[in-house]
This record gives C-alpha cells, structure tokens and sequence, in this order.
C-alpha cells in the first residue's frame, strides 16, 4: 500500500510539473546545452597569466611591459588556416557568383516579376536551360496553394520578392541586393563549366563575358576567372559606437563590408626585390603540393571575412539540420591577449612556446621555422614556409606558435596599449585604426619576433607572403578553469 501511494505522489508530481509551472518561478523550458569540439580546435582553458615581457627589451620599444591578465576560455585552431581550408571559401564564393549572374540572366531572359511567373515545367527548363538557375522557391507548393490558404510569410516573401524584381529592371544597383534580402540561391543545379556543355547561348554569354576576363588577358591559354568578382559581403557591428550612442539608428553602427577576398599571390614577388619566386607566385597557393601550407597574401580584412564565412556555413548546417544556431559561438580572429596566451602553452614566464630560452632541442635541431644563424634561412630546414603541423605543438596542442607566418590578430596596435587596458578580458580594437597586431613570427623573422611576448603590426589592407593566421570561438560556458 505505501509503494502504491508513492506511485501516484510521483505520478501527480510529474504531471503538476509538466502540465503547468503552477505559479511558480521555473524559467524558461529549453533543452539541454552540450558543448561540442570544433573541428581542427583545441580548448584552450581560461585562466591568469602574466602578459608581456619579462626578458631585456633588445629593441627598446617599450610596448609590452608586463601585467597579470586574465582570460575566459576559449577554442582555437591547432595550426594556422591552410591553403586547402581557404580555398574551400574561395571556391563557395566563386560558385555563389556565378549562380547570383546567371539567376540574373534567367531573370532578365524571361521577363519576370513575380514567383507565380517562374516556369513550373520541366519543358520550360529544357526550352531555355538557363531557367534552371532562378532563385530557389517551392513552386509545386505555390502552385497547388490558394492566395487565401498561403501562410504570411510565403505572401511576404512573393511581395519583397515582387519589388526586387521591379528593382531590378530599374537600376543597375538593384541586382546585388536581389539576392541577399530574398529568396536563396539555387544550389540544386550543377554549374557547367565545360565549354563544349554550355546548355545554350545565354549561359556562354554570362560565363565568357562576365565570369571570366577578357582573352587578351589570358597568359596560359585557358579562361581566367576574374578575381576581382570575388567579394564576399557581410555586416560587423561597432559595440563601442553603438553603446555611446544609444539612441542612434543602427544604420550608424553597423558595417557592412564586401572585400576581394582572393589571395594577393603577387606578395612573393612584391615582398623580395632581386629574387626569383615566381615558381611560389604561380604555385603556393592552388597547387597540390601546398595544400596543406599556411595560407598567406591575406590581409586582416580578408582574414576577418573568411571568420564570418565559417560562422556562417556552421550555422547554415545547424538550420539545415534542425538545431539551433548559436551567434555567440562564431568564428573570429583572437585579441592579442588570447593569442599570447595560447603561445603560452600554460608555462608561466616562457621565452617562447615551449618553454625554454632555447632555440633547438637536445639534438641541436631547430624547434621552429624561422632565419636563424645570420640568414642562413634552411638551417632549419625550410626555405620558406612548412606545412601548418609540421614541429611539436607547444602544451595546448597548438603548432607553429612561433614562426612558419606571423598571425593577424583581432587587436588594434598601440604602444601604449598596456597600459590602459582591464585585466579581464583585454583588447584594444579600433576599427579606423589600420595598425593591426601581428604575433609570433614568420619564416622570414629573426628569433626575437617568436618570442610569445614580442609584438608587432601590419597595416590591415596589407598582405603578406609571411602572414596568415587562425581563428578562435568563444566557449559558451565558464567551467573550463586552469587552476
């Protein structure tokens, strides 16, 4: 009798508490939360550490005098982006290009101005096969639904869709905003690239004429895309601004950005007068061989741009998926605190990411990629750049920390930065402001620039045959404490 009488006090507990808060303070029902690993990241755990330099200050710049900083966690790539990793963004951009021209085409070639027009036949395609590239829409549902049976957001999104389109046969500026504030581009359909399967004349007419650059440009024979095309949009927002003026439209602090974002592959040439680099101008970054090189002739914006890409991929598979997306868990560059720290490796007071004040191990081989022995650049082993996880990793897990390409940070340089900053959380971003901390060395750098506390900058619209860099995601949550 007493089991029995507990069975139906739980029974009735469960239901209570399912069924109704009953008037009590329960918060909001959500599901559980479980962090997930990116791929290709390592944790790197929060904590205090001493930023700065505690070593002679061989170049009397008096910019990193020390302080106690501490940082919560956070996550971030174990070697620098690669040529392989990039190239997988160049790619997604180029594709989106030419499937934003050729909507446009199909939209001019059939003289629309509302989704209810679109051809709902596979007749219509095959007529003119550059149909099949018009925005993506669920015709077979807009058909079969009445007016008054269509939900409000399918009647919204036919209305904008309507008035872009009007747009579009108006100004010439209208098309870019065509395809960003309504219906997605048509992924479904394979591009064609070869020549000899072009579908019909109007598609040969936006890849020949649009896509690619004129012949007269060519210099190996075969079509050139134009890279100049390849931009990729997208907004940042000024928290700063945005707090000092609270009562301001958003318009006045939020950014949106559209920068090329191929690699200046020139930077080999440009950056070494009297020097023969043409083979890594022609081949560093598309071929093979290199693919798993760090990426370089990246400027910050570029390298900014490539973050909110990733972000925005991750997410787009979230949706599709039918999990939620989280914005706090973006991609992005890290502040010039996370990054030292990280280089750090948990060793209090290291010269450098291992460690020790040395550079070679107790083989007497060299424990990074840098110009070592009065430019005696393969003393180490390397000419120029190595693969991304090529050394030992320092205590994190992070590889090349110091050396192979110095990294863009997300911190303005200053240098008297230190000197005003908090002690939690640190950084200094000033977005007119083009000196851009840079960090950890490069190939082409001499010892004192791989030291985890040694700091310089480059100019954000600058690229570089020795900068690249990796990127950070913030750890939702604050367990994760180094004691």
């Amino acid at each position: 009798m007493r089991k029995l009488l507990l069975f139906y006090v739980a029974t009735f507990t469960l239901i209570g508490c399912g069924k109704s808060n009953q008037g009590e303070l329960v918060g909001v029902k959500q599901k559980k939360f479980y962090p997930q690993k990116p791929h290709g990241m390592v944790l790197i755990p929060g904590g205090s550490f001493i930023m700065g330099s505690s070593d002679e200050d061989v170049l009397a710049a008096n910019d990193n005098s020390t302080q106690t900083v501490s940082l919560r966690s956070f996550w971030m790539d174990d070697t620098e982006i690669t040529n392989a990793e990039y190239r997988q963004f160049v790619e997604w951009v180029k594709d989106s290009i030419i499937r934003t021209e050729l909507a446009k085409a199909a939209l001019s070639s059939g003289g629309y101005f509302s989704v209810s027009e679109f051809p709902t036949t596979d007749d219509e395609i095959d007529e003119n096969p550059i149909l099949a590239y018009l925005p993506k829409y669920d015709m077979g549902e807009l058909q079969e639904t009445e007016d008054e049976d269509k939900s409000g957001y399918q009647q919204f999104l036919e209305e904008s869709f309507s008035d872009a389109v009007s747009n579009y046969y108006e100004t010439e500026d209208a098309p870019d905003s065509l395809f960003h504030f309504s219906l997605p581009l048509n992924r479904d359909v394979d591009v064609v690239k070869d020549r000899e399967e072009y579908p019909n004349a109007e598609y040969a007419r936006v890849i020949e004429e649009i896509i690619y650059l004129p012949e007269s440009e060519w210099f190996a024979g075969d079509p050139v895309f134009n890279t100049k095309f390849l931009k990729y949009r997208f907004a940042s927002v000024n928290f700063e601004k945005a707090i000092q003026n609270p009562d301001s439209a958003r318009s006045e602090y939020v950014h949106y950005q559209a920068p090329e974002i191929y690699p200046d592959t020139t930077v080999w040439i440009k950056d070494f007068k009297y020097s023969y680099n043409e083979p890594m101008h022609n081949d560093y970054f598309w071929h093979q061989a290199y693919a798993s090189y760090p990426v370089v002739g990246i400027n910050w914006y570029q390298a900014r741009a490539f973050a909110h890409w990733r972000t925005k991929i991750r997410n787009d598979y979230l949706k599709s998926r039918k999990k939620r997306k989280s914005n706090s868990a973006k991609f992005r560059l890290p502040t010039e605190a996370e990054w030292e720290y990280a280089a750090r490796g948990g060793i209090e007071s290291a010269t450098y990411p291992w460690g020790g004040p040395y550079l070679t191990d107790d083989r007497g081989c060299f424990m990074a990629n840098f110009k070592p022995k009065r430019g005696n650049y393969v003393a180490d082993e390397a000419l120029y750049t190595v693969e991304a996880n090529s050394f030992d990793p320092n205590d994190y897990g992070l590889y090349n920390m110091a050396g192979n390409v110095s990294e863009w940070t997300n911190s303005t340089y200053s240098k008297t930065t230190y000197d005003f900053l908090t002690s939690a959380n640190p950084n200094y971003d000033n977005f007119e402001d083009k000196q851009k901390v840079v960090r950890g060395g490069s190939w082409k750098d001499v010892a004192y620039y791989l030291r985890v506390a040694s700091r310089d900058y480059e100019y954000a619209d600058s690229s570089r045959s020795y900068t690249g860099f990796r990127l950070v995601r913030n750890y939702l949550g604050t367990n994760k404490i180094q004691q």
